[in-house]
């Protein structure tokens, strides 16, 4: 049978000659040029496109090298993340680093820190750093701040510029100041990237002109526990964040954000931060018995304080992995956030839990009145109760046809 892997040897690499591409499997090619000089090609789809990363020469990258470098840009690849996107963003790192330049990141919290006195509501620089966190850092925090450019901006707007527009348009105004303010003291030049009228007005349609936000897809409750049974067959930790994330009806970036030091596996209780929330505020996640169970079987990374670890060291996982998940479960028809209206729907049609309490659970804001009594001991119970018959309903599989399901307890008042 003909190898579709592993073609090449090092006996063979270096005996070829003929100028050409040859193939060792899995995007992997010897590259041979005219004047006899051999390098290493991987090659790859990416949105449609073809596009080819050079790896290195034979005379210092061997073919075992050259085969770990594949794997790594598959791996890459996985979280649909360019390698050679990535690779040109490290190597801006290291330049910066050396250099001792200022980053983006490091620059938008020197900007916070000398306006936080100035903000008259005391939350407004949580919001700026969650913003941050959760938009630009992944895409160009770890930048010089004289590196940030139009690209650049784009890419950390374009995909929330027509789903999310408000959120959109006051990150926009972030990055701007940000660069502003560095322009000001002398640590970049030229026009502010950031800036709207007269320059991204033209590239991004207006926020009033943006179509309205579509709901995000969302799984019928009664198909859930078939769903979970499904997803927990699945290996990864991808797998095991969505599940996670379903558990706890929690957001994608307080997902892949969450750290050891926000959970209490003895009390059963994950406290997120107000930095890493969308509205700014604590939110208290009551562990069910099977969210408990599935964190303490988690890997840990000695160096890494994250509770879903990345593929690098102290990195945290992609906020792709759940959405590759669902497209390795061929569920392109959901999105991760739409488990939170499964359960919203699940509260709603299938408990006697309150409304406000189905909100708290959901970290949507509710009034101040509200909230206080529920963060009491009783109402935190109550919360406990609820997340804990969400996790026996997802443990149930309905087939297709059966009648409605067995009506539980959920009283919210007992």
């Amino acid at each position: 049978m003909v190898r579709t892997i592993n073609k090449l040897s090092a006996l063979k690499v270096d005996k070829l000659a003929k100028p050409g591409l040859y193939a060792d499997g899995l995007g992997l090619y010897l590259q041979v040029a005219k004047g006899g000089s051999k390098s290493w090609l991987f090659r790859f789809m990416l949105n449609g496109t073809a596009r080819k990363m050079g790896l290195g020469s034979v005379n210092t990258v061997t073919l075992a090298m050259a085969r770990e470098k594949a794997t790594d840009c598959r791996r890459t690849l996985l979280d649909a993340v360019d390698p050679i996107e990535q690779r040109q963003q490290e190597r801006l790192v290291k330049l910066a680093e050396a250099a001792g330049i200022m980053t983006f990141k490091d620059a938008a919290g020197k900007y916070i820190k000398s306006h936080r006195a100035g903000w008259k509501n005391l939350k407004h620089a949580d919001q700026w750093t969650a913003t941050l966190e959760t938009y630009v850092y992944p895409v160009f925090g770890h930048l010089g701040i004289g590196a940030v450019d139009v690209a650049l901006v784009l890419k950390a707007l374009e995909p929330i510029w027509t789903t999310k527009p408000e959120t959109a348009s006051r990150v926009r105004g972030r990055i701007e100041k940000v660069l502003d303010w560095a322009a000001a003291r002398g640590l970049r030049k030229g026009e502010n990237p950031a800036r709207w009228r007269g320059h991204l007005d033209s590239l991004l349609p207006a926020r009033g002109k943006v179509a309205k936000v579509k709901h995000h897809a969302a799984l019928p409750y009664a198909e859930i526990g078939q769903f979970m049974a499904v997803l927990r067959a699945m290996d990864g930790l991808g797998a095991k964040a969505l599940e996670f994330a379903i558990l706890t009806a929690t957001r994608t970036g307080e997902i892949v954000g969450a750290e050891w030091s926000e959970i209490d596996l003895d009390g059963a209780l994950w406290v997120i931060p107000g930095a890493r929330m969308k509205a700014g505020k604590e939110h208290r996640v009551p562990l069910s018995k099977r969210a408990v169970a599935l964190l303490r079987a988690l890997p840990r990374e000695k160096d890494s304080h994250f509770v879903f670890i990345g593929e690098k060291a102290g990195k945290p996982l992609s906020n792709m992995a759940m959405l590759m998940t669902l497209r390795r479960m061929e569920r392109a028809d959901l999105t991760v956030h739409g488990f939170r209206s499964t359960f919203r729907d699940w509260g709603a049609e299938q408990t006697a839990y309150p409304n406000e309490m189905l909100e708290m659970a959901l970290a949507h804001t509710v009034s101040d009145k509200t909230e206080a009594a529920y963060r009491r001991g009783d109402m935190m119970e109550k919360r406990r109760r609820l997340m804990q018959d969400w996790a026996d309903y997802c443990d149930r599989v309905r087939q297709v046809g059966e009648g409605s399901p067995v009506p539980i307890r959920g009283t919210g008042n007992g």
